[in-house]
């Protein structure tokens, strides 16, 4: 991949939200859970509220991924938030670390929000946890799926020294 890509935040620039809707729509939504995501990305635009929050992956003015940051994923642990959702890369732009260039996007802006733990509610195995995700149990979504549930801390570690040493 020769082409630059960047990470921009729907927040940011308001007027990609008919595009980046009708991205993060292709790529998640269904027939029932439309009207979900429209609502969602519309009042993220208006909201007081740090979250939702939501990225494109842009190669150049195209968006080539997305990510979301919000408060649940469909999942029934309530008492954890905020959750990163939605992460997707285009097919073709895969192998070249881009998931990995979209959850830091999200992971500073969470860590910003003063949120010391980011989850997450997936089926994959093997790329968060190269990203330092660590699996705490199942979750339980309306439909009857479970998923598997993932946390990062965002604290950062810093090395304790001693007045003494």
């Amino acid at each position: 991949m020769t082409q630059t890509v960047r990470v921009i935040r729907l927040r940011e620039h308001p007027e990609k939200i008919d595009s980046i809707l009708s991205y993060v729509k292709k790529q998640w939504a269904s027939e029932e859970t439309t009207a979900v995501y429209e609502d969602c990305l519309t009042h993220a635009l208006t909201t007081k509220s740090v979250l939702p929050q939501w990225y494109a992956l842009m190669a150049g003015e195209e968006i080539i991924g997305c990510a979301g940051l919000i408060t649940n994923d469909f999942i029934s642990r309530m008492d954890l938030w905020p959750w990163l959702c939605a992460v997707y890369v285009d097919t073709q732009h895969r192998g070249h670390f881009l998931s990995k260039v979209l959850i830091e996007s999200v992971e500073e802006d969470a860590r910003r929000f003063g949120f010391e733990n980011l989850f997450l509610a997936t089926d994959h195995e093997g790329l968060y946890e190269k990203m330092a995700f660590h699996y705490i149990g199942d979750g339980y979504h309306p439909w009857g799926e479970h998923s598997r549930i993932y946390k990062k801390s965002l604290r950062e570690t810093f090395k304790e020294t001693s007045l003494h040493e």
